[in-house]
């Protein structure tokens, strides 16, 4: 988005805060590595932000047969499977085939504020450190990447390999945000929900929208 001409001289961020008086745009991937809970907690809370203002989904092919293995969700007719992830009608959420390599996200001239893969397989992560923009998901990220977006990495792979972790690091140097899929316990959560949830609010935390839901630590006594 240009920089109108009353802004002439601004800085960068004050660019992108501009460009978000409409709402954000967020692209959310979901590949196939365990943790579909993740992914769908994701697009809830997003989906119910009203700074959002658009969501494009991507998932992987072994990242439908995760949302069928894990959540139990199949979806004959596609443009259905965001209503399904998110059990309410998802007026935000379009979905975009992975194999659709001309969708709107693929190109850097497109509106987008920020993306986050979760969970983020191996695979993908190689993928997209390597450049291979050869599906929707990776090109989406390459883009991000590229033009200096927020890109949310939420790895779901233990235990790592030097491949992995020279990936990684890769990444991180090309400006991406490396958030391996790793709750936190000190808030003493009572169930599963509560585990994702807050993990969920802390990745929301980093593409600039924090949640009010998410717990902060105040301090405790030694």
């Amino acid at each position: 988005m240009l920089c109108p001409p009353a802004a002439a001289g601004c800085t960068r961020v004050q660019i992108i805060l501009m460009a978000k008086t409409d709402g954000s745009i967020i692209t959310v991937g979901i590949t196939g590595a365990s943790g579909a809970i993740y992914g769908q907690t994701i697009l809830r809370m997003l989906e119910a932000d009203r700074r959002v203002r658009h969501i494009h989904l991507v998932v992987t092919d072994a990242g439908l047969r995760l949302l069928a293995t894990e959540l139990g969700i199949v979806a004959p007719d596609a443009k259905k499977l965001a209503s399904l992830l998110i059990g309410t009608p998802a007026k935000k959420i379009e979905y975009l085939p992975n194999k659709d390599v001309g969708a709107s996200i693929a190109s850097g001239s497109a509106v987008a504020d920020a993306m986050i893969v979760a969970p983020c397989s191996a695979g993908a992560l190689g993928a997209i450190a390597s450049g291979i923009a050869n599906d929707l998901l990776a090109r989406a990220a390459d883009v991000c990447l590229k033009e200096r977006r927020p890109l949310v990495l939420c790895l779901r792979e233990t235990p790592l390999n030097r491949i992995h972790l020279e990936n990684m690091l890769r990444l991180h140097d090309a400006g991406a945000t490396i958030m391996p899929a790793m709750p936190a316990f000190y808030y003493g959560p009572k169930n599963i929900s509560d585990v994702v949830e807050q993990f969920a609010c802390r990745v929301l935390a980093q593409i600039g929208l924090p949640q009010p839901k998410q717990y902060r630590w105040k301090g405790g006594k030694p």
